[in-house]
C-alpha cells in the first residue's frame, strides 16, 4: 500500500480517493499513526508550502483540507485506540461581535491536518469562553477577527486570561484580515499568523 498515493490525493483535493486510500491502508495493517504522518500531515505540509509560495490559493487549500478531513475521520478511532499523542490542544474562535468563520474554519482544518486536537469555539466568542478553554487544557488560544471594530476584543481576552492567572500557561495566536504583527506586539499576543497555513506552522513552534 503506497501512502504517497494518499498524500497526493489530499494535495489534489480528492476526498473520496483519500477516504478509500486510508481505508485500504488500515485494512492492509498499516498503523494509523504512520498513515497520519506519512500521508495526511505530509500532504498538508506540502499544501501549506505551496500556499506560502503562491502556487496554491484559498480554494485549493480548502479542498485539500476537506480531503484530509475525510481521511482523518476514518483514522480518529484508530488513533484514539492506539493512544497516539496529538501535537497539542488548540482552542480557536472568532472574537465577540464578529461572525466571520471561513478563515477560522480553514485554520481549524489545517491544525487538524498537522496533528493538533482542535476545540472550535465558533464565532462571536466572549473572553470568558477562551478563558474556559484554557482552564480545560488548551495550550494555544487562537483568535480571529475580520473587523477592525472587533480587534479590541483580542486584547480584552488576553486581559481576561491574565486576570484568571492563566496567561503564563497558554500561548495566544491571533490572525484575521485587519490584524498585523505590530498589533499582536502591542496587545501582548505570543504570535501572529497572516493565513491558515502559517497558523498551523506557528502553532507547532508555540508548543515545545
Amino acid at each position: 500500500m503506497d501512502l504517497r498515493a494518499i498524500c497526493q490525493n489530499v494535495i489534489d483535493g480528492q476526498a473520496p480517493e483519500t477516504e478509500s486510500g486510508v481505508k485500504a491502508a488500515l485494512e492492509a495493517g498499516i498503523p494509523a499513526d504512520a498513515i497520519l504522518n506519512q500521508s495526511l500531515i505530509a500532504a498538508m505540509d506540502e499544501v501549506g508550502r505551496r500556499f506560502e509560495n503562491g502556487e496554491f490559493f484559498v480554494p485549493e487549500m480548502l479542498i485539500a483540507a476537506r480531503a484530509m478531513q475525510a481521511g482523518l475521520k476514518l483514522l480518529k478511532p484508530h488513533l484514539a485506540k492506539a493512544e497516539i499523542k496529538s501535537a497539542g490542544k488548540v482552542a480557536i474562535g472568532t472574537v465577540k461581535g464578529d461572525l466571520h468563520d471561513i478563515g477560522k474554519n480553514l485554520v481549524g482544518m489545517m491544525l487538524e491536518g498537522t496533528g493538533f486536537e482542535v476545540c472550535d469555539l465558533g464565532v462571536d466568542v466572549p473572553p470568558e469562553a477562551f478563558v474556559k478553554a484554557a482552564q480545560d487544557g488548551a495550550q494555544v488560544i487562537g483568535m480571529s477577527a475580520l473587523l477592525t471594530t472587533t480587534m479590541g476584543r483580542m486584547e480584552e481576552t488576553i486581559e481576561a486570561l491574565n486576570a484568571a492567572g492563566l496567561r503564563g500557561k497558554v500561548k495566544v495566536l491571533i490572525g484575521g484580515a485587519p490584524v498585523t504583527q505590530g498589533f499582536a506586539n502591542r496587545i501582548g499576543a505570543d504570535a501572529f499568523a497572516p493565513d491558515a497555513s502559517s497558523a498551523a506552522r506557528v502553532a507547532r513552534q508555540l508548543i515545545p
